[in-house]
């Protein structure tokens, strides 16, 4: 291991100690809380929706989520470790795939994802 790498490490290991990221894949709803700055106030604004594509890069690991506001498509990137978010995940989908961009071309009932059976 190189000495970038066990930087990255030290970094990660201190980030989860805080916020510790539960384990979720493409197809998952996820609800993401995201800390916004507003001058000197700070809010909580929430972001839900179907995790479409996941990068795992050490410290640049990142996620996109999919929703559907007003009629349209919109998604968003969040990093994986970064301090100004914390995840929530709703429901497991069962996907055959790691990458659900074919959902950008669906629309309506197209676009629902079966919900994965776990044991109790």
């Amino acid at each position: 291991m190189n000495i970038l790498e066990q930087v990255n490490k030290e970094y990660i290991d201190e980030l989860l100690k805080n916020n510790p990221v539960p384990s979720f894949r493409a197809g998952d709803t996820v609800q993401v809380a995201i800390k916004i700055n507003d001058g000197e106030k700070t809010r909580t604004q929430l972001f839900e929706g179907v995790v479409i594509a996941r990068k795992n890069r050490s410290i640049g690991s990142s996620f996109k989520v999919r929703k559907i506001s007003n009629g349209e498509g919109v998604e968003r990137l969040f990093y994986l470790y970064s301090p100004n978010i914390s995840i929530k995940v709703l429901k497991h989908g069962k996907v055959r795939r790691a990458k659900l961009y074919y959902l950008r071309d669906r629309t309506g009932k197209a676009t629902r994802i079966e919900e994965k059976a776990r044991n109790k």
